[in-house]
């Protein structure tokens, strides 16, 4: 059965660019997304693996989802030690972690899950490495993986120090706008009657976004990080009262994965302003109107004078073109 394409998901701007950035570096460390169920949460993060670049021997990035009752030796793998004893080497089966690089690994219901996993996979995922280990024998393996979490506030938190460790977090209203209601179930509608027909319309579209992952991913390492960027981060957090310095290293991350997307060298102030409540949405302790406004030097341009000043415009290839394919 075929998915339903990410460029043909209506609305969710800052989530599609969440997720976007989350995809270009994973080790900004996942994104939570807290709101209501029937709010295309699944749906985006099932679409987005199939945008994601395909590994060195052409296999397309996987999508796997960590169910609620998994064990821990389900989710980081196990080694048998019976064959230790037989020729002196430890045999690893690989878990879901190991399933998961190079794609998408998606948890429903995070608050759900044990305390225990949450951490397990909140480590693997800032640092890109899994470690089994057992009776003094231990066995590494890549995974670096877009980490995707959804959850229902009313259906219990997070513990505050796991929900910090997220490295962003948007919360979805509950209520959207009647034309975007009519907009998403025609859109829907249009699908279900022709799959093959609707990927066909944004195929295009489709492929900028994966292209433009790809040359995202290959551009952050190059994009440069100006003193002042640092010192706005720094007094951004202090004046949000947060904790430790987690929210600074995602504030960079998050911002030059953004400037990474758009293609430029260097982090601007659109980038900082940005990501800023994704940021620091889970992590604040003072309101907003007590933070500072952000000044960057001279020639840098302020968020009102930035031609993007939030997610709106920064996820999607030829947004005149997704629009006209989405049939708006």
């Amino acid at each position: 059965m075929s998915e339903f394409p990410f460029a043909a998901v209506v609305g969710q701007e800052s989530l599609k660019t969440a997720l976007l950035l989350n995809a270009i570096n994973p080790r900004i460390g996942g994104v939570l997304i807290s709101g209501p169920r029937g709010s295309a949460k699944s749906t985006l993060a099932r679409a987005l693996a199939a945008i994601l670049p395909s590994d060195s021997e052409g296999k397309h990035a996987p999508f796997v989802t960590l169910p609620l009752g998994a064990s821990e030796d389900r989710l980081v793998g196990s080694l048998d030690l019976q064959k230790v004893l037989a020729n002196g080497e430890a045999t690893f089966h690989a878990g879901l972690l190991a399933k998961a690089d190079g794609g998408v690994l998606y948890v429903d219901e995070v608050n759900l899950l044990p305390d225990t996993l949450v951490d397990l996979l909140l480590d693997v995922a800032a640092s890109g490495t899994n470690i089994v280990e057992r009776d003094g024998i231990s066995h590494s393996h890549p995974a670096r993986f877009s980490l995707i979490g959804t959850m229902n506030p009313d259906e219990g938190e997070l513990r505050p120090q796991l929900l910090d460790r997220f490295g962003l977090c948007l919360e979805q209203a509950g209520t959207i706008s009647i034309d975007e209601r009519i907009a998403i179930v025609q859109q829907r509608e249009a699908f279900d009657r022709d799959p093959t027909g609707t990927l066909e319309r944004v195929e295009d579209a489709q492929a900028a976004l994966a292209g433009r992952i790809a040359k995202a991913q290959r551009l952050l390492k190059e994009i440069a990080t100006d003193t002042w960027v640092y010192r706005t981060i720094a007094n951004c957090c202090e004046a949000a009262g947060v904790e430790g310095l987690r929210a600074d290293v995602t504030w960079h991350r998050a911002a030059q994965a953004h400037a990474a997307w758009r293609g430029v060298a260097s982090v601007e102030q659109q980038d900082i302003d940005t990501v800023e409540p994704w940021v620091l949405a889970h992590r604040r302790t003072q309101p907003p109107e007590q933070s500072p406004p952000s000044s960057p030097p001279n020639g840098t341009p302020s968020k009102d004078e930035s031609s993007s000043s939030s997610g709106n415009n920064a996820s999607t290839a030829g947004s005149s073109q997704q629009s006209a394919e989405q049939g708006q």
